[in-house]
C-alpha cells in the first residue's frame, strides 16, 4: 500500500480478487468453446439506443466527418440489438462478453459500466437456455468450491408460495398491502412497480444465499424484448435467474415480430414523455432484419453480479479494479 493510497482511504482489490475475474473470464470462454458457441464483438456506441423507460443511457458526440453518420451516438446498454443483427444474417449461436453503460445507476451494488455476458442459441426457447445458464452457474461455483442446490418456478408460483399473492390477476391494492410499513412513496406508480417493489422488498432478500432460483413466465406486461404466451392469463416466456439473492441474469424466447417490437418500442417512449424524460432514438436496422432472425432464446448475465458471489461479498467494488468513484 502506497502512502498516497492511505491519504485517499482507497485501495485497489487485492491480487486475489483479480486473479478471480481472469479465471471466471476464461472459464466463461471455455464453457462456450466447448459447445461450439461463436464469441463475437458489436459497436458500444450506437446510432440508436435502448427505449426502456427504467434504463438511463449515456451518449457521445462524434466531431468527424458528417458523412460518418449521426454525431450523437449512445452508449450501449447491452449488445442485444447488434447480436440480433447479427442472428438475422445467419451467424448462428454467438455470445459476447464485454463492458456496458447505464447511467445513473451506482451504489454498493451498482456500478455505471460492468461488464455483461450475453448469448443467444438458434431454436432454443427461455427454458431450455434457462438450464444451459443453470448449467454455467454451477460450472463456476464449483470450481470456486461453492455447492449450490437449485430451485425453479414461475413467477406466479414464487409470489403465490411466498407470500399469498396472485401476481397476474390480484388487484393492485393486495400489491400495496405488501408493502406496509416500507418507505415507499407510491405516488405515480403503477402495477408493474409495485411487482417489482414487493418481488426486490419481499420476496427476493430472502432466496437462500446457497440457492439458483429460477423463475419463468413472468406477466404479458413485462414481456420487453420476449415472446408473448398465450395462456389464460398470457404471460411472457421470460425468465431470471438468481445466485443467493442477486438477481444474475434474464433471458427471453426472442420476439422476432418487427411490427410488434415497434410498438413495444413506441410504448416505450410514450412512458418517457409521460414522465418528461428523452424519447431514446428507435433502431431502425434492427427492425429492419428482425423478420429474418431465427426462432431463438437468448439471455444477458452481470459478471460482477456473480463475482460478487463468488467472493462472498455484499460489495461491487471488491471485484472492480476500479469503482466509479476512483475511475
Amino acid at each position: 500500500m502506497t502512502a498516497d493510497h492511505r491519504r485517499k482511504g482507497w485501495l485497489p482489490p487485492g491480487r486475489e480478487a483479480l486473479r478471480l475475474r481472469a479465471e471466471t473470464l476464461g472459464r466463461i470462454r471455455a464453457f462456450f468453446l466447448e459447445r461450439g458457441v461463436m464469441e463475437v464483438e458489436t459497436p458500444m456506441l450506437s446510432a440508436a439506443g435502448n427505449t426502456d423507460p427504467n434504463i438511463q443511457s449515456f451518449t457521445a458526440s462524434f466531431t468527424g466527418h458528417v458523412d460518418a453518420g449521426a454525431r450523437e451516438r449512445w452508449m450501449r446498454t447491452s449488445p442485444e440489438f447488434p447480436l440480433k443483427r447479427l442472428l438475422a444474417a445467419g451467424a448462428g449461436d454467438i455470445y459476447e462478453l464485454g463492458r456496458v453503460f447505464r447511467n445513473g445507476e451506482a451504489g454498493g451494488r451498482h456500478n455505471p459500466e460492468f461488464t455483461m455476458l450475453e448469448w443467444y442459441r438458434v431454436g432454443w426457447d427461455d427454458v431450455k437456455l434457462a438450464r444451459e445458464v443453470i448449467d454455467l452457474l454451477e460450472l463456476l461455483l464449483v470450481r470456486a468450491g461453492k455447492t449450490f442446490g437449485v430451485y425453479e418456478t414461475t413467477y406466479r408460483g414464487l409470489f403465490h408460495d411466498a407470500l399469498g399473492i396472485d401476481p397476474l390477476v390480484d388487484p393492485v391494492e393486495k400489491l400495496q398491502a405488501a408493502m406496509t410499513g416500507t418507505e415507499i412513496d407510491g405516488e405515480g406508480l403503477e402495477r408493474d412497480d409495485w411487482l417489482d417493489l414487493v418481488l426486490t422488498h419481499r420476496i427476493q432478500p430472502f432466496f437462500p444465499r446457497d440457492r439458483i432460483t429460477v423463475v419463468y413466465d413472468f406477466p404479458a406486461s413485462q414481456c420487453a424484448l420476449a415472446r408473448i404466451r398465450h395462456d389464460d392469463p398470457p404471460v411472457a416466456e421470460r425468465f431470471e435467474a438468481y445466485v443467493g439473492p442477486y438477481e444474475v441474469a434474464n433471458g427471453y424466447h426472442e420476439l422476432n415480430d418487427p411490427a410488434e417490437q415497434r410498438a413495444r418500442f413506441e410504448r416505450d417512449n410514450a412512458k418517457r414523455r409521460e414522465r418528461g424524460d428523452r424519447e431514446v432514438p428507435i433502431d431502425e436496422r434492427l427492425l429492419s432484419v428482425l423478420a429474418d432472425m431465427p426462432d431463438c432464446a437468448g439471455v444477458a448475465l452481470g459478471v460482477e453480479r456473480l463475482l460478487m458471489v463468488l467472493a462472498g461479498t455484499d460489495a461491487i467494488a471488491d471485484v472492480l479494479a476500479f469503482p466509479f468513484s476512483e475511475a
